[in-house]
């Protein structure tokens, strides 16, 4: 996955935003205001944030240890960084980004949720 195809499948979520509040180069995605994704589109190897169950935490990174590592200065429980270089399968770094997206709407408000038709 390229950082194009990676920052359009971020904004393909209903009323996902980038925003850059920490500075020019780090890309964060959030839906209404809350983070789901967080990354350097411009580093190479191409690395992204994902909020994750923590049990499924716990198995990517045994399935995957050179690719899904704990998130890098997030909380290492909720938080995987996961390397988007090509070795993983295109299809399970898309079912990443959207459980992480799915967690983030599930934490919302249910007036919110209703709202992004994800109750």
């Amino acid at each position: 996955m390229t950082p194009t195809e990676l920052r359009a499948l971020c904004l393909s979520f209903d009323t996902a935003v980038e925003d850059f509040p920490f500075n020019p180069e780090t890309s964060v995605f959030k839906v209404q205001g809350r983070m789901f994704a967080l990354t350097n589109l411009g580093v190479r190897p191409l690395k992204v944030n994902l909020k994750c169950d923590p049990e499924d935490a716990i198995r990517l990174r045994s399935v995957h240890p050179d690719l899904i590592v704990p998130g890098w200065h997030m909380n290492k429980r909720h938080w995987n960084t996961v390397t988007v270089d090509g070795a993983l399968p295109d299809l399970l770094v898309r079912e990443l980004v959207e459980d992480s997206y799915d967690l983030v709407v599930a934490g919302l408000p249910r007036a919110d949720r209703l709202r992004l038709d994800r109750p």
